[in-house]
């Protein structure tokens, strides 16, 4: 008959106190306390293994940590997986390795995967990525990836756009479908939810970036830029800006080994691009922007950058750098910013100077095509790109003097 056993109570484990060797403090049905000799209390839960009916042990960790009754609990959970044959530690296991594995299927994880593998991302664009998940990770993080719905990520995306803030989360819905394509491909999902969502979102207004592209105005703001009292280097930025109209971080990463000024060309990889074509991206440079880069070779010719960081020459220039400065000559960003030189040259070449668009979108190193459907190769049409530069610049610098 088997021995019948007193359960214990909380008193009773609380005054157990330490003796010369460790002791166990029975609570019946293979539950115990193990007190060592330095007074620390264990749970212990002894069972016969089934099938081979070995005896076994399974911890449940420290008295008062866990509860009598929460080690009760765990005692009957046990015994009813015995009652089916099913081993506690076995099951212990398994169940670990499905949390760690589900773990691993989580939107939160898959996203940061995701865009740890975006190797040609800058990191002004990661930290934008980061920016707009996080929006998602608060909502959606930590489920399934497999079993979020579009319900789901609509209301991530409802929570900006009932502030207003309609842009921002067209933007969330996008990146989380970048995540969730990825999830497709990688087997962690069947399919993206966001599909669903189509007309779901109020339409943001487009939003130009701001650029002065009446020629007389113009004419004031390059006389502003030649009146500049700030650093040179910024100087130099402002007025190379205009004369190439590249995207303002291409122009304030570039770099002096790529610019050849006795062939007058500027030559590298648009970042924005370089994953999908790779090609490289011709700057042909007139009179004026060769002049500009010459004096200040003097300066920053011993750094990698053309235009360094005014605080560390091995940095680049800050990305808030030009629009800083156009904000301290009094151009608002309502009127002006880095990005609107470029819209300045669209704007102006085609219907002031009157070049065929198709040449004035590959020099913006637009992806442009022909008739056919094939893009148009950067490298060609040089000669003619170059007439178009060297003419934009001495257009720039009529209507300089117009101003003055």
């Amino acid at each position: 008959m088997p021995k019948i056993v007193k359960p214990l109570s909380d008193a009773e484990i609380r005054r157990a106190k330490p003796q010369n060797k460790d002791y166990k403090l029975p609570d019946g049905m293979g539950l115990s306390v193990l007190v060592d000799t330095k007074g620390n209390k264990y749970w212990r839960f002894n069972y016969p293994k089934p099938y081979t009916k070995k005896r076994s042990t399974l911890g449940w960790g420290s008295y008062p940590d866990v509860t009598l009754a929460d080690a009760r609990e765990k005692r009957e959970i046990a015994l009813k997986l015995l009652e089916q044959n099913i081993d506690p530690v076995d099951y212990k296991k398994t169940e670990a390795d499905s949390n760690s594995e589900l773990a691993k299927n989580t939107f939160k994880h898959i996203a940061l995967e995701w865009l740890d593998r975006q190797d040609n991302y800058a990191d002004a664009t990661r930290a934008k990525s980061i920016y707009l998940l996080e929006c998602a990770f608060a909502l959606i993080g930590d489920k399934p990836i497999a079993k979020i719905t579009p319900l789901e990520v609509l209301s991530v995306c409802r929570v900006e756009e009932q502030k207003g803030l309609l842009e921002k989360a067209s933007k969330i819905k996008s990146k989380c479908a970048q995540v969730f394509r990825y999830a497709v491909a990688t087997g962690r999902c069947e399919r993206d939810p966001t599909v669903d969502l189509r007309g779901a979102l109020k339409t943001p207004k487009t939003k130009h970036h701001a650029a002065v592209i009446e020629p007389e105005r113009v004419g004031e703001l390059l006389k502003d830029i030649d009146q500049y009292k700030g650093h040179m280097i910024t100087q130099a930025a402002l007025k190379i800006a205009p004369l190439t109209f590249v995207r303002p971080g291409e122009l304030r990463s570039a770099k002096w080994s790529d610019i050849d000024l006795d062939k007058k060309l500027w030559t590298y990889t648009p970042r924005k691009t370089q994953n999908s074509t790779a090609v490289d991206h011709i700057v042909p440079l007139s009179t004026q922007a060769v002049a500009v880069l010459k004096d200040l070779k003097t300066l920053t010719g011993q750094s990698e950058y053309v235009f360094p960081s005014t605080f560390s020459f091995q940095k680049c220039m800050s990305e808030n750098t030009v629009n800083l400065a156009l904000r301290r000559m009094g151009w608002s960003g309502e009127e002006m910013c880095g990005h609107g030189f470029r819209a300045m040259a669209r704007t102006i070449l085609e219907e002031v100077l009157e070049y065929p668009i198709e040449i004035i979108e590959q020099q913006l190193a637009h992806r442009v095509k022909d008739v056919h459907g094939r893009a148009y190769n950067r490298t060609k049409h040089l000669a003619k790109r170059t007439e178009m530069l060297q003419r934009w610049a001495d257009y720039l610098d009529e209507l300089k003097q117009k101003s003055i």
